[in-house]
């Protein structure tokens, strides 16, 4: 928890199977304090060995999803950090939180409203699926702020939007509105900001009735893929698919199909 009230917190609702995260410091655009980190951490870390839950949605409270690391806050100690000192606590911080939201076996969903800065706009690349506001606005401002990119941002950005896009963000600073991120393959939606939360809860539902352990599968073989030559994709996808066919999830599918009916499936 953090130190002070403005440190921020990162609160944590259950809905049914669903987790809901929120970035709550609206009076600093939800920029993330260390202790907000840590806390994000913690709780998609418990999220992951969790077998109740089938969803997890990140939001930010107030006017804004995330304007990033609080570089401020960070950067405010007059004494000099040792060297390596970026090296040693980034892998356990902001790298930490985009790999748990890249590789959680839970579908993960983002709303975005107003800004998502740096490390916010890296949660909502690293999510599988971002629904944001059309006004809203993605902006990666390493270079602006005088250093190099962090947190996925050179690895997300050329997979999702190509490599000429991606210099525009991270070279250029080009800042890229909501409706934009949709169109460039950024982001999943972009809808009016008033239909941001409906988009949003429709596909949470959607996901969270869906066959979670095959989700969770096939999540990671997408990842996989990234790095990986057609043969072995395919034979990452059959390993998944052994373990896809002894959950009770894939028996309801071809009952329902041979039933004609819709599945209902449980997440086992």
């Amino acid at each position: 928890m953090p130190d002070d009230a403005d440190a921020g917190l990162v609160r944590q609702i259950r809905d049914g199977a669903v987790l809901r995260i929120i970035l709550d410091r609206p009076t600093q655009r939800n920029s993330l304090s260390h202790s907000m980190v840590d806390d994000l951490i913690e709780i998609l870390t418990a999220a992951a060995s969790d077998d109740e839950l089938r969803a997890i949605h990140i939001a930010g409270a107030g006017e804004h999803f995330c304007a990033g690391a609080d570089w401020i806050a960070t950067n405010s100690s007059s004494g000099r950090p040792r060297t390596g000192h970026l090296t040693r606590r980034i892998p356990h911080t902001a790298n930490r939180v985009i790999d748990l939201i890249a590789t959680i076996a839970l579908p993960v969903v983002c709303t975005v409203t107003g800004w998502a800065v740096g490390l916010g706009c890296n949660i909502a690349l690293a999510s599988d699926f971002t629904v944001a506001a059309t006004d809203a606005t993605l902006w990666e401002p390493f270079i602006d702020r005088g250093f190099s990119p962090d947190s996925g941002s050179t690895w997300l950005l050329p997979r999702l939007a190509g490599v000429a896009r991606a210099r525009r963000m991270l070279l250029l600073g080009e800042k890229v509105s909501g409706a934009d991120a949709a169109d460039w393959g950024l982001i999943h939606q972009a809808v009016a900001r008033d239909d941001v939360a409906a988009a949003a809860d429709e596909l949470l539902g959607r996901l969270a009735s869906g066959p979670t352990v095959a989700i969770g599968l096939a999540k990671r073989a997408i990842n996989f893929g990234q790095h990986a030559t057609l043969d072995q994709s395919m034979a990452h996808e059959l390993a998944s698919l052994e373990l896809a066919c002894r959950t009770t999830d894939f028996k309801e599918g071809l009952a329902a199909f041979r039933a004609r009916r819709a599945p209902d499936f449980d997440g086992r």
